[in-house]
């Protein structure tokens, strides 16, 4: 069979789009896309060969219909190593498959590695696919300077160079099979200061002293946004100091002074996420900011023009202000699939800023801070550490950034810290779970923050039940969230509200108790449950009280590090809410765990001795790695979705549904439901509750097995 002209697609009605055509604008966008981080030349390449492959018969007649496989990618990749471009090698290579490990040398063409993948040709398992060169003609390239970056940046450079092709390829795909270019948002910085100007205009002249301190803060942001160069910056702020309006007015000053794309806003937790990405949405408008995770779908089927906006946003990033989780964004950043990776060029030119900073988990601490370091030193991003305890992170940044100082944005003399302090902190020694439980009954309004769920419940059960609450992650999601609405309800209604929670409270969840009690933690755990207390100010520092005490039994061994680093620092500071204080904490933390422990799946050292070992490094790279399992609860819609699922339904939109009655426990409690035949196991692995006598209302899963043998921290 001889072909005159070769199709790279076919359309639903039939349309046929060349090859020639689906390079050239592939490699036009491609091109475009990496101009951030000067890797036009290299991007327009990968555009221009990474179909190559379809210039062959056995493509063509797959393309009519046939049903064969064919390696399309192959021929590009070698096209461009022949060339010594090897990052674009590995980028065409993966721009289907996902970027492969390089592999050696000694790779046999039947491996999946890149060295296996470019000995097909010579061993005559690739169709002949050079009728390329009547068409096509590729933009000569100046020889690599692999000095020019080390081992592991020349990694990191191909994963973005990738984003830029894999991108390119859907849009371009995507143009032609509905026969016109994508929506795009078009709202400039500019536009967006404007929004923000209008916001806090009867902000000034501020009325109150409270108000006053926070706009010094806003002010002293929107000066640095204006006047700093590009870098790394901290926004070390009081809590109650307006920290996310403040971040937003510097990120966008600073955005405007550079001539940046847009803000992308890092979050640690769904918890705080939702809350502020709403915060933005009131003051920049819907349509301008894309929040993406795991919890939060846009309903294409029933969606208008702005949700199937936002629903494409999600696959590139291509918004002006874009709200994740850590887990979204680092994670994207060590991934080898193009459905991750996409995003990641839009990521170039923008400000960063990660908000708590000092969640990052100190098993990946140090992959982190080197990817943070990356976007900052070559690809034109200016990143803040936004957070009301600031860790000592400086060393690990020097480490990677060693020309690059961080920047206090906010420094001490800005405000008055001492007028945002909310309250007492003591320390009330040992308690048994009766004598906490006699002490929160005394309480009207309470909230009691303890290390394990298994805690949680059993202090619940000794606390009378009327007004009295239990919030975990034995609850499923939506069950969480009434509960939260109702206990906001009581304490706004100055009903009894005494509430028994684990750390799921701490992280940014606007509640506002007169008194804490804090089972002994971390630190940064402490000083986040303090912000529950007194949080609107609206009592005094003296009779907002925060007790710190120990809980029955033994330390849990995930938190035995952070809790001996708690207790150095009670010993030796008397204000433990000082700077100096919170330091030495992260300071004394980061020493007890050592460097190793800070990259437990050595991902750095992975990528400094291994040829381009992106697959390893996904796999290894998982932000949350706790060995759960999922148990879904049927239960209000839950039961609905639950049905669909048993009927055969599946598809990623199911589950993002079914996560919101999602329960995660760990194995051995996952086994102990399973013999006592109160779950039913599904082929992935998870599970429905089967036994709904053991949800409850009030506390959610049970810990025990219907049996009654097993109990579980």
């Amino acid at each position: 069979m001889e072909n005159s002209t070769y199709y790279a697609h076919a359309s639903n009605t039939n349309k046929l789009q060349t090859v020639q055509s689906h390079l050239y604008g592939t490699a036009s966008l491609a091109k475009k896309f990496a101009v951030p981080f000067g890797g036009e030349g290299q991007a327009e390449l990968a555009g221009m060969t990474h179909d190559l492959g379809k210039y062959t018969e056995a493509f063509q007649r797959r393309l009519q219909g046939e049903a064969i496989q064919v390696d399309h990618s192959t021929a590009g990749a070698i096209e461009c190593w022949k060339r010594g471009q090897y990052p674009a090698a590995f980028a065409v290579a993966g721009h289907h498959g996902g970027l492969p490990n390089g592999g050696s040398q000694t790779d046999k063409s039947d491996q999946a590695t890149l060295f296996g993948r470019l000995k097909k040709k010579e061993e005559g398992r690739l169709e002949p696919y050079e009728i390329w060169e009547q068409e096509i003609t590729l933009p000569q390239m100046d020889a690599l300077d692999f000095k020019k970056r080390t081992g592991p940046e020349w990694v990191f450079y191909t994963r973005m160079l990738y984003s830029c092709l894999v991108d390119a390829d859907f849009l371009d795909t995507e143009t032609f099979m509905d026969g016109q270019s994508r929506q795009v948002n078009e709202t400039s910085i500019e536009q967006l200061w404007d929004k923000l100007q209008n916001y806090i205009s009867d902000w000034f002249p501020p009325k109150g002293e409270l108000n006053t301190q926070r706009c010094r803060i806003l002010e002293q942001c929107r000066k640095e946004g204006e006047q700093q160069s590009q870098g790394l910056f901290s926004l070390t702020v009081p809590t109650g100091g307006g920290k996310t309006v403040a971040s937003l007015t510097f990120a966008l000053a600073h955005a405007r002074k550079h001539g940046l794309q847009r803000i992308i806003y890092v979050i640690p937790y769904t918890s705080i996420i939702e809350q502020t990405a709403e915060t933005f949405r009131t003051i920049l408008g819907a349509e301008n900011v894309l929040e993406h995770h795991s919890n939060l779908l846009y309903d294409i089927e029933e969606a208008n023009s702005q949700t199937i906006q936002m629903a494409k946003a999600t696959e590139n990033w291509d918004m002006p202000v874009i709200v994740t989780t850590a887990v979204q964004f680092f994670e994207s950043l060590y991934a080898y699939r193009s459905s991750q990776c996409r995003k990641l060029h839009n990521i170039a030119g923008s400000v960063v800023i990660f908000d708590e900073a000092q969640m990052l988990p100190i098993p990946y601490l140090r992959p982190c801070v080197w990817a943070i370091s990356q976007l900052v030193k070559s690809y034109h991003v200016s990143a803040v550490l936004c957070t009301a305890t600031q860790p000592a992170l400086a060393p690990a940044f020097r480490e990677f950034l060693p020309t690059v100082q961080i920047k206090e944005l906010c420094p001490p003399d800005t405000c008055q810290w001492e007028f945002f302090r909310r309250v007492t902190i003591q320390q009330v020694g040992r308690l048994t779970w009766d004598e906490l439980a006699e002490r929160l009954q005394t309480c009207s309004q309470v909230l009691c923050i303890v290390n394990t769920r298994k805690a949680a419940q059993e202090i619940f059960e000794k606390l009378g039940k009327d007004g009295s609450f239990h919030l975990s992650t034995l609850m499923y999601p939506n069950h969480r969230k009434r509960q939260l609405a109702e206990i906001r309800h009581r304490l706004k209604e100055g009903l009894p509200c005494r509430v028994v929670s684990t750390s799921l409270i701490e992280a940014g969840v606007d509640v506002d108790f007169p008194t804490v009690y804090r089972e002994l933690a971390g630190l940064d755990s402490i000083l986040q449950a303090a912000g529950r207390c007194n949080r609107e100010g609206k009592r005094s520092v003296q009779e907002s009280i925060v007790a710190i005490f120990e809980g029955e039994g033994k330390v849990p061994p995930l938190f035995s590090a952070a809790i001996g680093a708690g207790k150095h620092v009670m010993i030796h500071h008397t204000d433990i809410t000082s700077s100096e204080a919170i330091h030495d904490y992260f300071h004394e933390l980061l020493e007890l765990k050592g460097k190793a422990a800070q990259d437990k799946e050595r991902i750095l050292s992975l990528l400094s001795t291994e040829f381009f070992p992106f697959r390893t490094v996904a796999e290894r790279f998982q932000l949350i790695d706790t060995p759960t399992r999922t148990v879904y609860i049927p239960l209000g819609e839950g039961a609905e979705l639950v049905e669909q699922l048993r009927s055969g339904v599946v598809g990623r939109r199911l589950f993002q549904q079914l996560g919101q009655y999602g329960v995660s426990i760990y194995e051995k409690h996952f086994v102990a439901l399973n013999e006592s035949g109160d779950i039913e196991i599904l082929e992935n692995g998870n599970a429905i509750l089967y036994n709904t006598a053991l949800y409850s209302n009030e506390t959610g899963l049970s810990l025990k097995a219907d049996s009654g043998k097993g109990l579980f921290v």
